[in-house]
């Protein structure tokens, strides 16, 4: 059992077990899409692709630092960022799929990080509608509009990678 398996909840409290799994969870997912957009410099990958995958890894460095801090002011364990390394959730890669990411370079890099990204962010999708199917879950604030944070993000990020890989597929 991993520290973030035993979850305290204290009387009274706005959140249930589900929210904390989630923000746990967020925290490693959020993490290895990092890990894929830095990648993409060292995989000379095209501008365009570049800037998408620096947004990225800006955006979920900035949530991971929500998701830990919220975790923390209401005393849960907050896992670090090498967390996705051990904890596996909707969408995350595989680790034969890490290899075949990291074999590729230029317009197959491109081709490869939209196909993977687009899955990574589908499973994130995954979890907030988890999370939101759970009875009494994502009812807290703070954690509901986190949630909703991320769908509107990544769906639209989700548009904007399948546009990519469309104009890829074009050439």
């Amino acid at each position: 059992m991993s520290a973030h398996d035993s979850i305290t909840i204290p009387a009274g409290a706005p959140y249930g077990a589900a929210d904390v799994r989630f923000m746990q969870g967020m925290i490693a997912h959020h993490s290895q899409a990092i890990y894929m957009s830095r990648m993409a410099e060292a995989h000379k990958a095209s501008p365009r692709m570049l800037k998408l995958a620096h947004k990225i890894d800006q955006s979920q460095v900035a949530e991971i630092r929500i998701m830990r801090g919220w975790l923390h002011e209401n005393g849960q364990f907050a896992p670090d960022t090498s967390s996705w390394r051990t904890m596996h959730m909707a969408g995350m890669l595989t680790d034969a799929q890490l290899r075949e990411l990291d074999a590729a370079t230029g317009p197959a890099f491109d081709r490869a990080f939209l196909t993977l990204m687009i899955q990574h962010h589908e499973g994130a999708l995954t979890m907030v509608n988890d999370l939101l199917a759970t009875p009494g879950a994502g009812q807290e604030v703070n954690v509901n509009v986190f949630a909703n944070d991320v769908v509107s993000v990544q769906t639209g990020e989700i548009g904007v990678m399948r546009q990519m890989l469309s104009q890829l597929s074009d050439q």
